[in-house]
């Protein structure tokens, strides 16, 4: 049985993506070789509300890439996989290709 996780409010779920740890021709890399944090958005809660009770939509979308802060998330499994959870305003950055 497969889970989805939908997060509240505005928390964003986040796969971290794992720098590769060797080049395509089998140099193996150090592994602070790449300092770059950085995560695929998975789901996106509806938003946080104002002081007025209205609703202030995410930004972010399903599919984007993201800079993560170096610390920080909340760790989730969900099956065999890892997550992590953030609110929208510690997410640092979209990376765009």
């Amino acid at each position: 049985m497969a889970r989805r996780l939908i997060p509240l409010f505005d928390r964003i779920l986040v796969e971290k993506i794992l720098p590769p740890s060797k080049t395509n021709s089998g140099i193996i890399l150090p592994e602070k070789s790449s300092k770059l944090n950085s995560g695929k958005v998975v789901a996106v809660g509806p938003g946080a509300t104002d002081r007025d009770g209205k609703l202030i939509p995410a930004t972010l979308k399903e599919g984007e890439t993201v800079l993560l802060p170096e610390y920080g998330g909340t760790e989730v499994k969900l099956g065999d996989k890892d997550y992590h959870l953030y609110r929208e305003d510690d997410i640092l950055g979209i990376l765009r290709d």
